[in-house]
């Protein structure tokens, strides 16, 4: 049974999760888009507005379709935006025992998203990547729903491959992407969250965390998941890192059993300089990022894209193996960040790292304007104009 659209409403549907890579985009834009109406743009020479649809005044309804287990639920319910989940299977390239079961989830997740389309009819779909997707933006396509695709980071992976043709734009993080996409990219640069950026006032926000002002405060983050690795490394570092700095540390969902602190320890200097959380909603992320003097972070473009909008001085550690070397490498070459190679890494060489930025000045000042310059700026406003053209 179809649901009854409202008048003047568009409908657009996100799709993507399993990580907040693919999440943080999506999320941007439906903020922007509830509250920056379209912008001019330039159309053969001459400057003029871009048509307004039905609902342009800010009138949109969003649905998030996402996976069961990632952590797109919690970060989409928090803004209150409807939220669905599908059964999810990945295309790996390599041997497992997941090859055998994900083939019946992924067309589980087909016929679910058919159910989704034609129960909510969205006026547009939007993805920013994630197996997830796959299957919603093919159901898209079939049943005539235009598509909107983001491409994060530098490489496309496999997801995007698998969506990139059915799509009527492909917008993309780094101008070094467009020779994957042909004419349908868009060099945009890649969403922010606004909201992120909630106060400047380092003084109340460090207090907000009952932290002191004798010590910086290093936020570290592994990413959306979390990363046991550099969880690890965090904690084999404590008994150092405490004594020239307070940290924020957030582990990600159930990885924080590693915690150090002990019940025997609380009260002390010890659980004083250390905070560990599984996961901060965005107002929480927004106080985290005002007090932190430097950020510890994976690569996922997401997070890259925060670091460069609120200009953080940083020290990158990408995933092994993975699309987010690449990240780093773009990074490293802008000498935007300090990009730590994980194979290589200790306790040792992450307290030194972090130490050196704390204490050099010159450094970190340096960092603070070269991040802010990496990423294109004015990508939410160029996609909600590509939106608009799309409806």
């Amino acid at each position: 049974m179809q649901i009854k659209k409202e008048k003047n409403v568009n409908r657009i549907l996100l799709t993507g999760g399993g990580t907040g890579g693919s999440v943080s985009p999506l999320l941007a834009l439906a903020e922007a888009l509830k509250k920056i109406p379209p912008t001019p743009f330039n159309k053969g020479g001459a400057t003029e507005k871009p048509p307004l649809v039905k609902g342009a005044k800010g009138d949109f309804d969003f649905l998030f379709v996402g996976t069961k287990v990632g952590p797109e639920k919690k970060m989409v319910e928090e803004k209150g935006t409807k939220f669905k989940t599908i059964c999810s299977g990945k295309f790996r390239r390599y041997i497992s025992l997941r090859n055998l079961i994900d083939p019946f989830l992924i067309i589980i997740g087909f016929f679910q998203s058919i159910a989704i389309i034609l129960v909510w009819r969205p006026n547009l779909v939007i993805s920013a990547g994630s197996f997830v997707s796959v299957p919603v933006i093919w159901v898209a396509w079939i049943l005539r729903v235009p598509v909107l695709i983001h491409q994060q980071d530098a490489r496309p992976g496999l997801a995007n491959k698998l969506m990139a043709k059915f799509a009527k734009k492909i917008t993309v993080t780094f101008e070094e992407s467009l020779k994957y996409y042909g004419k349908k990219a868009v060099w945009t640069g890649n969403p922010a969250r606004r909201s992120l950026e909630i106060t400047n006032d380092k003084l109340q926000m460090t207090n907000k965390f009952g932290f002191k002002n004798n010590l910086p405060v290093v936020l570290i983050m592994g990413g959306g998941t979390g990363a046991m690795a550099i969880n690890e490394l965090v904690w084999k570092s404590l008994g150092e890192l405490i004594k020239f700095c307070q940290i924020i540390h957030v582990t990600g969902k159930g990885k924080n059993k590693g915690d150090p602190i002990s019940k025997s320890e609380i009260g002390s200097p010890r659980s004083h300089n250390y905070l560990s959380f599984e996961f901060l909603d965005a107002k929480q992320m927004a106080e985290a990022y005002a007090s932190a003097d430097i950020v510890v972070s994976r690569c996922g473009l997401g997070t890259l894209t925060e670091l460069s909008y609120l200009g953080k001085p940083s020290i990158i550690i990408p995933m092994p193996d993975s699309h987010q070397e690449e990240n780093a490498k773009i990074f490293k070459e802008k000498e935007a960040a300090i990009v730590l190679n994980q194979k290589k890494l200790t306790p040792e060489i992450l307290t030194d790292n972090i130490k050196k930025l704390l204490d050099d000045d010159v450094l970190r000042s340096m960092l603070r304007n070269n991040i802010q310059k990496v990423m294109k700026r004015g990508a939410n406003e160029k996609i909600i104009n590509i939106i608009h053209e799309i409806l």
